[in-house]
């Protein structure tokens, strides 16, 4: 894969008792791999936060690591099986994240990556909702990614 990617992040939020929560984005990014796990870091806007956020995203078949710098800040560890916390810190204050992993998927192809992820979320030790998370990754000269929604 090349250097350049355009990534999708798609993700899905049930709430017990509320609509489903979907949200969806395509940006570009960098890719790289070291020592067999993949790298990938891109910018991200957020409704209503003033400033951006770096993302840098670790992905090997046993876990995602994600760190958000900047206008949020918060360091979220997905691993089969086991739990997680964060704080995650945000203009308007703190919280207290725990994240709990059941799967995750990867799918490693010469031009493209896509890794799923089904978790727990709870905040502040209340459980908020069940999640999913997708990200695709693909060389940007060959990317052919579009929204869903």
């Amino acid at each position: 894969m090349t250097r350049e990617v355009l990534i999708r992040v798609t993700g899905l939020h049930e709430q017990p008792g509320q609509d489903s929560d979907n949200l969806e984005m395509i940006t570009t990014g960098d890719y790289f791999q070291k020592n067999g796990k993949h790298y990938i870091i891109y910018d991200e806007m957020m409704e209503g936060i003033e400033g951006s956020v770096r993302n840098t995203v670790k992905i090997s078949p046993q876990e995602m690591d994600i760190r958000k710098q900047g206008a949020i800040g918060a360091h979220m560890i997905f691993a089969p099986s086991q739990k997680s916390q964060t704080r995650y810190a945000t203009p308007m204050g703190e919280m207290l994240v725990e994240l709990s992993t059941n799967e995750i998927t990867l799918d490693e192809q010469e031009d493209s990556l896509k890794v799923c992820v089904n978790y727990s979320l709870d905040i502040n030790y209340q459980h908020i909702s069940n999640c999913n998370i997708t990200m695709d990754i693909c060389s940007r000269e060959k990317a052919q990614l579009q929204l869903t929604q």
